[in-house]
């Protein structure tokens, strides 16, 4: 029988991303004269959380994501500081380091062999390939793809089309996504006809679509789960 084709979500299944994002963008506000304090902390992840969700439905683009809610921070701030500078900031701090999630590492060296292991992710590529060079998990995964280099953003369905394209003996019936986000790793799993497993650690609660196939809080369950389904 085929080795199952696991498609994993980086940010917040593999890396821990906000404990990353909370000390870049404390790094960033301290580099523009800003103290970050709880507050302005609180409003940047607020903006920024609607401008991803807004890429993700097609409203905007990438550049209005990572520059914009720089400067729609700075407009409700009332200050005139330079949105493209903070966006280079961040990011570089950002691309410093890695922190697993628990049982990332434990769960890619035992999924090694096994399964057919890709990475997934919406985030910025600069970042990402500093982050997976910090982490060392590359030689795990067969491939590794990021939205902005594919051109299109999770959950279109083209975006998957594209990674589909280029797996190797690629099977819908034995592929799933394992990510945190119902609307870009789930919503994106539906589009693309393929199972579909929330990893939600923090036990959210969830009514409505998208409806994932499997539900898991703990990255130590994966095994057990893809034992069952494709076994």
């Amino acid at each position: 029988m085929t080795r199952p084709i696991v498609l994993l979500d980086l940010d917040d299944t593999i890396l821990d991303f906000h404990k990353a994002e909370k000390l870049a963008i404390a790094r960033t506000f301290r580099e523009l004269g800003l103290e970050p304090t709880e507050e302005l902390t609180a409003l940047y992840s607020e903006i920024n959380a609607r401008q991803w969700k807004r890429l993700e439905t097609g409203e905007i683009n990438r550049e209005q994501v990572l520059v914009g809610r720089f400067q729609i921070l700075f407009d409700e701030l009332g200050l005139e500081l330079p949105s493209r500078r903070a966006k280079a900031l961040y990011e570089n701090f950002l691309s410093q380091g890695h922190y697993f999630m628990p049982g990332a590492e434990e769960l890619l060296e035992k999924l090694q062999g096994s399964c057919r292991l890709f990475i997934c992710s919406n985030g910025t590529a600069v970042v990402q390939a500093g982050r997976l060079k910090s982490a060392g998990i590359a030689p795990y995964f067969e491939e590794i793809f990021i939205s902005e280099d594919i051109g299109f953003n999770k959950p279109d369905r083209e975006f998957f089309q594209r990674c589909f394209a280029r797996i190797p003996d690629f099977d819908r019936d034995r592929c799933i996504i394992i990510g945190d986000s119902l609307s870009s790793d789930i919503l994106g799993g539906i589009n693309a006809g393929i199972k579909t497993c929330w990893f939600n650690p923090k036990h959210k609660s969830h009514e409505g679509d998208p409806v994932p196939d499997y539900e898991l809080s703990e990255l130590q369950q994966v095994p057990e789960l893809l034992k069952r389904i494709f076994c």
